[in-house]
């Protein structure tokens, strides 16, 4: 029984993850782009974190790790 909870957990987890990662934009410049100094502001700027990309990459990043997370559990705990 907590083996099929854990799995629809998961499920529902990835789903979310793919759901999020999808919502963000895509970065134009990319790592060149960063190191060049193009709108330089913008990345570290204090106000950055609180941006619709900046709080899907902070839900992006907690949902990647409750992914990996559980991926473990059910990896080593279900075998």
């Amino acid at each position: 029984m907590a083996k099929l909870i854990f799995t629809i957990v998961h499920i529902v987890v990835s789903v979310c993850l793919i759901a999020v990662v999808l919502l963000q934009s895509g970065k134009d410049a990319g790592l060149s782009g960063t190191i060049a100094g193009g709108n330089s502001d913008s990345f570290f700027g204090k106000n950055r974190g609180r941006t619709l990309n900046g709080i899907l990459e902070k839900v992006t990043a907690i949902l990647a790790v409750l992914f990996v997370v559980l991926a473990i559990v059910l990896a080593v705990v279900f075998k």
